[in-house]
């Protein structure tokens, strides 16, 4: 398969975007595809788990714009499989735990007002 910009009116291939990001770093790879590709297919297309060696991207959930979905979820034209991070902590523990400092989760080192 080529990655030639011409090849986009091919009915057969597909265009995909891979993403995985950390803090610090991130990696975005286009990959085309033939049309019928999974999330799956996406991904080992897109050769980003050597990339991110120190990571077993296989255990991650994934998704599709946002959207958790299977590894098998065939894709379409212009998706963006990404591929996401256990949490280090639930959102709701750590609303939690900043509450109990006086902060808020909007305003980093902000105290909660009493209200009068």
């Amino acid at each position: 398969m080529s990655g030639e910009l011409s090849d986009i009116g091919n009915d057969d291939r597909l265009y995909v975007e891979v993403v995985f990001a950390l803090p610090d770093r991130q990696e975005l790879i286009t990959v085309l595809l033939e049309k019928g590709a999974t999330v799956a297919d996406a991904i080992g297309q897109s050769s980003i788990e050597t990339a991110f060696a120190e990571w077993d991207l296989g255990r991650c959930s994934v998704g599709i714009w946002g959207r958790l979905v299977e590894r098998d979820q065939l894709l379409q034209q212009g998706d963006r499989v990404e591929i996401y991070r256990p949490l280090r902590i639930e959102p709701r523990d750590a609303r939690r735990a900043l509450a109990a400092q006086g902060r808020s989760m909007g305003k980093p080192g902000g105290a909660v007002k009493d209200r009068d």
